[in-house]
This record gives structure tokens, sequence and C-alpha cells, in this order.
């Protein structure tokens, strides 16, 4: 990432550059999958730059999984409001765009729990803690919405529905996967309703 003669450099806009250029390798190549060298390398720019916006490559990962959780929350957060406010709607919206995410050429499954299972330590860990917590936010809201008689019971299986449709969909392929999820989703919401 050379800067021309002349011009001035953007801290702001090069950790960004990085941040971006790094995700989508250390996604594809895992966290330990790739030395600091090859990643300078990859991302064009020297150990010195990496070290200075990211103190090390541990820093980096941080960085890196703490903007995925933001940009998949976002996301998700973004396909449930926009399909109103039927909880039922919700949950299908929420489905049908992880069985998109699912059958894009470079789905590896769940970046934080590929990354707590690679590289397991505890800042790691706690980022994809964080992450889960953020979806039984989600899901909470919506079990709520749909008048669960325990809302964060009924978020908490449809965590498990959500994260092991993405372990199937990454290990055993992506077909069908998503649609399955959900009408478990659904038959869940349905029984979990206050009588």
């Amino acid at each position: 990432m050379p800067v021309a003669k002349g011009s001035t450099i953007d801290p702001d806009r090069t950790r960004a550059t990085i941040l971006h250029a790094a995700t989508g390798l250390l996604y594809e190549r895992g966290l330990d999958g790739i030395g600091v060298t090859e990643l300078c390398a990859r991302l064009g720019v020297s150990k010195e730059t990496l070290y200075r916006h990211f103190d090390t490559k541990d820093g980096l990962v941080q960085a890196v999984l703490e903007a995925r959780s933001d940009r998949v929350m976002s996301w998700l957060t973004g396909a449930v409001t926009a399909a109103g406010d039927d909880p039922a709607d919700q949950l299908t919206a929420l489905f049908d765009a992880l069985q998109g995410w699912y059958g894009e050429p470079a789905f590896r499954g769940c970046a934080l729990l590929n990354a707590a299972a690679q590289h397991h330590t505890g800042t790691v860990r706690a980022i994809t803690a964080r992450h889960l917590g953020r979806y039984l936010e989600l899901l909470t809201e919506i079990a709520g919405r749909a008048g669960a008689a325990h809302p964060h019971r009924l978020a908490r299986q449809l965590l498990i529905l959500v994260e092991g449709a993405t372990v199937v969909a990454d290990h055993h392929g992506p077909h069908g996967v998503g649609e399955d999820a959900c009408e478990a989703a659904l038959a869940l919401l349905a029984a979990a309703r206050r009588p």
C-alpha cells in the first residue's frame, strides 16, 4: 500500500484498508494458517505498518473478529427488521439470509466460532462469546414478540439451530440447510408460545 510522493497518509484509512483485506484472508486461511511475514506481503504492508496500527497480529485478529461480528449482526438485524413485525416472518428472513450466505463460494462457516476453535485464547473466546450473546439478544427479541413463555430459552434453542445449520452447511454442503433449520425454528416458535 505505497503512498504516492506528495500525498498524505490517512491513518484511519490505512487501518480500515488493512482490516478489510485481512478479514477475507484470515477467513480463508484461518487465523493460524498464515504467518506475519506472509500476511504483510499479501496485504501489501510492512510489519512496522501492521504493528503501528494493531500492535501485534493478535491485535489485528481481534479487530477483524470484532468488525466481523458488527457486520454480521447489522446484516441479520437488517434482514429481521425488513421482514416486518411478525416473528415467524422475522425468523424466515433470518434463515433466508443465512441460506444465501451458505451458498456463497467463499463460505467457510462462522468466522468467530472458527476463530475460537483455531486460536484458543481468552481474547478470541471472549469476542466469540460476545458475538453469540448478540445473536441471543436478537433471537430473544423475536421470541418475546412471539409471546414465548420462556423467551431466553427459546432464543438459546434458536441459536443452536443457527450455529448448527452453519456447521452443517460448511461441512456437508449448503443445499437446503437454511430451509431445514427454518422449519425447525418455526416449529419451536409455535410450540413455545404461551398457552
